[in-house]
Order: C-alpha cells, then structure tokens, then sequence
C-alpha cells in the first residue's frame, strides 16, 4: 500500500508592522528630531509634559504613515518630515485633550499627564503642540497641505464632540458610531496619508487613493481598539479594562449586543450606559453578553472590511516595498490583541 505524501502547509505568518518600521526608520529619525527639537520651550512644564506623552511608547502609526506615503510616491526630499511632525503634534494635542475630558487614570500603562500634572496645564500644553503643528504646516508654504492638514484638526474636533453627545446614549447607531470615529480618528490617517502625494505633486487621483488608504485604515484601527476594550487584559491594554463601559460610550461591541439583546439585556444596557450600573460586576455581565453574541468577532470583521478597502486603495501604485509594507500594515490593524 502507498500513498502520496501531502506535506503540511506552513501556517502563514502572522501580520508585522516590521516591514513599515524598516521602510520609514531613516525618515523616522529625522521626523523624532524635529518632534523633540518643537516640543521645546522657555517654559520648563512644557517639554516635561509633553515629553511625558510623546515618549510613552506609542506607534508613530500617522506620521508612519506619511513617511510611507512619500515612499509609495517615490518622493526623494525632505519636506514631508516636518509634515510628519505636525501629524503627531496633532495627535498628541488632541490625546492630551481626551484623556482630560474622559478623566482618563492610564495611558500605554502609564499614569496620563493629567493625572501627573492636573487638567489645566495638560490642556494648555495641548494647545501649545497644535501650535507649534500649525508653525509646521506654515514653514511647509504649501496652501493645499495647510488646507488638508486643518481641515483635518477641525473634523477631529468635531467628532470628539459628537462623540461627547452620544456619551451614554444607548439608542446610538452603527451609521453614527461610524460617523464619530470617521471623524475622531480615520480624518488624520487621511490627511497624513494624502499629504504625501501632494508634496510629491502625484495626480489627484493618486492623492484621492492614499486618502482612501489611510481613511478605511483609521476606521479599521479604531474598530478593533473598541474590540479589544471587552477581549482583552489591562495589562495588555495598557488602560482599565471596560473603560469605555464606564465611561457609557456606544461603542460597536456594546451597539451590536443591544441590537441582539433580549428585551432584559435591553434593560441592563439601558442602566449601564446611562451610568447605574458600572461595577465590576456589571462590566463582567455585560462582557458576558458580548461574548454570548459574538459582537467583538463581528466588530473585527467589519475592520478586516475596511482594513482590505485600504488594501485595493492602494493597487494603483505600483508594486514594491512601500505597498507591500503599507498592505502588511493594514493586515496588523485588525490582528492585533493590544
């Protein structure tokens, strides 16, 4: 008796940000600089705080994604560096702000600067780093730049206040959560993606796809950041676990599960959103009814969607490095468990 032998198939390789870090780092470097040379000042809290959030650990995934772009673009200068600066200035303003209106504890598994240094000085150094990102953009003297790069600022703001005014309101949704963290978190992804074809002076059409690129990939990214908020540990998080649960925002996990619910999950639902139910008990329930309707699975399907939109965006460019490590990127955002 015989037979052919079949070998097993490699399992594939699970999604790195690798190859994105190696294709930015040079570019990185010089965008680090001008981010610790701007966050100087006469004014010795604000480097000290400033620094106590730029130095946390973060990804640099926005002004990464600049860098990126500008590779994909075969751009050969040097003007999208302080462009990249400006994207993280931006974003840093606009955590330092966040995490003082949510009354936010922990930050990367660090304490928040607001909870170091207090609410006032934590939002006036926020406004200082939005500054020095709108000097950035001026020194830059592209009108089209400035034009992407606070329109961007005005959408974030926009939806963080949306954002405020859903708080606690179960009846949120799927349409309006998209339109908040379109808003609050895919608008930057987009700008920062976009500029990089402008300075390039790429075609509109290829401007319009890395928008598209980094649009669907700030949804995805934010989609499984709601996810992981009830699949994963504090300590993998680097923040409470159920902080959103707490804090009563609809986010997708949550809005699927009421949808789902039993007209008694309705109810429970209605009582933790609106605040009467947030202890440790009642965030392990209501963890237990997002896994007994599998909403987190579902919340990461909708981010593998936006996450492949990203992908197709990007086909118009040719293949290459760049675009290998910018598709590999997307298919990180949706992995990821932290």
């Amino acid at each position: 008796m015989s037979a052919d032998i079949i070998p097993l198939r490699a399992a594939a390789p699970q999604p790195s940000l690798a190859p994105l870090l190696s294709l930015t780092a040079p570019g990185m470097n010089s965008v680090n600089a001008i981010i610790l040379d701007r966050m100087q000042s006469e004014i010795p809290l604000i480097p000290t705080l400033a620094g106590h959030l730029i130095a946390g650990g973060g990804k640099r995934m926005r002004p990464m994604l600049t860098i990126a772009g500008a590779a994909l673009c075969d751009y050969q200068g040097a003007r999208h560096h302080k462009l990249a600066a400006a994207v993280e200035f931006i974003h840093t303003a606009t955590l330092l702000h966040d995490d003082v209106v949510d009354g936010s504890e922990l930050r990367r598994g660090k304490q928040t600067a607001n909870i170091v240094y207090g609410n006032p000085a934590t939002v006036l150094v926020g406004d200082f780093l939005f500054t020095r990102a709108f000097e950035l953009m001026v020194e830059d003297g592209s009108l089209k730049v400035l034009k992407i790069l606070s329109k961007a600022s005005s959408v974030i703001a926009e939806g963080e206040v949306d954002q405020l005014t859903a708080q606690r309101r179960v009846e949120t949704s799927e349409e309006h959560y998209l339109s908040i963290i379109g808003a609050k978190t895919a608008a930057l992804f987009a700008a920062a993606t976009r500029i990089a074809a402008v300075v390039a002076e790429r075609s509109e059409a290829e401007e319009a796809a890395l928008d598209a690129y980094g649009r669907n990939l700030g949804i995805a990214f934010q989609l499984v950041d709601d996810a992981i908020d009830y699949d994963s540990e504090a300590d993998e998080m680097g923040k409470g676990k159920g902080d959103d649960f707490r804090d009563g925002k609809m986010t997708l996990p949550v809005i699927l599960a009421y949808a789902r619910g039993s007209a008694e999950e309705r109810r429970f639902w209605q009582e933790a959103i609106a605040g009467f139910r947030t202890e440790d008990e009642d965030l392990a329930h209501a963890v237990a009814l997002i896994a007994k309707h599998d909403t987190v699975s579902a919340t990461r399907e909708r981010a593998r969607h936006y996450a492949q939109r990203a992908i197709d965006a990007i086909a118009v460019f040719p293949a290459g490095p760049a675009r290998s490590a910018m598709a590999e990127a997307a298919e990180f955002a949706v992995a990821r468990r932290y």
